[in-house]
């Protein structure tokens, strides 16, 4: 079982490595609308497809099957051309199809701060705009199930960032060095957390990862919203939003709820306007 299971993952990196190979040697545009055709052609017959279905109808009852389908094929979409533009990520140029909005709230120099965002348009390009306006983040991110896979990723990620920090109980050790070093850590908060704390999220309950509010609570850094738009194909508009405001009491237990369901209720704002720029295959509920 082993066996297969090497053989299979060292299949998954080869295959990923001649794919990013034919996305690198084609221009952005391109590789951006090819990634974006093959996952509009494929996604429909994932299983993953099914949960995305199911997410929508429970998120969205209001609107019709076939707006719920729009969205979801949209999404497809959005998410192959994500995977495209990820071989394109140490590109200068790339730079020239983003509109930054806010760059004056980005973190301080040499002090800690935390930036937030969810996966939402091109979420990897939070990282180009931090390192164009000298504030280059550390990243705490999922390891993928492949780890030769996660090799390629972080590979691509690591010149953009001042260090990569897989979630787990040794990234919690590096986030703590990383804060003590004044280095703004930068965190997607949008996914199931199974042993975190019970936080609604478009009105259901819904298991979320406390981590950025405990953090920002510990060390009194501020905690500062950022967001990516896809403006059509290619091109963004990244928002860096000024950091929210919290209040920090003796119950501490409270606080982080509270900041928690701020930073929820933030990022369904976002998703409602775009819901075909997010994650939705992701099951972010837990089974009723």
């Amino acid at each position: 079982m082993a066996l297969l299971k090497n053989i299979q993952h060292k299949i998954e990196v080869e295959a990923l490595s001649f794919i990013f190979a034919i996305f690198r040697i084609l221009p952005l545009a391109v590789a951006s609308s090819l990634g974006g055709f093959f996952a509009r052609a494929i996604g429909k017959f994932m299983s993953a497809n099914k949960t995305a279905r199911k997410n929508l109808a429970e998120v969205f009852p209001e609107k019709s099957a076939a707006g719920r389908e729009e969205i979801i094929t949209k999404m497809w979409d959005n998410l192959g051309r994500t995977a495209a533009e990820l071989a394109h990520l140490n590109n200068p140029k790339i730079l020239q199809s983003i509109k930054v909005i806010g760059a004056e709230n980005l973190p301080a120099h040499g002090k800690p701060a935390f930036m937030f965002s969810g996966h939402l348009a091109n979420w990897e390009l939070l990282a180009c705009v931090a390192q164009k306006y000298g504030r280059i983040t550390t990243a705490v991110y999922r390891e993928a199930n492949n780890k030769l896979v996660d090799k390629i990723i972080t590979k691509i990620r690591a010149p953009r960032y001042i260090n990569l920090i897989p979630k787990g109980r040794q990234g919690a050790v590096k986030i703590a060095r990383a804060i003590k070093n004044n280095e703004a850590i930068a965190m997607l908060v949008d996914q199931k957390m199974n042993d975190g704390i019970s936080v609604p999220f478009f009105w259901r309950e819904a298991m979320t990862a406390p981590a950025i509010a405990e953090l920002a609570l510990r060390y009194n850094a501020p905690i500062i919203p950022a967001r990516v738009v896809r403006t059509g194909g290619a091109n963004f508009e990244v928002t860096i939003y000024p950091p929210i405001i919290y209040e920090k009491t003796d119950d501490t237990a409270k606080d982080v709820q509270t900041i928690m369901l701020t930073i929820n209720q933030i990022l369904e704002g976002w998703i409602r306007e775009c819901p075909e720029q997010w994650f939705w295959v992701h099951k972010r509920w837990p089974k009723e």
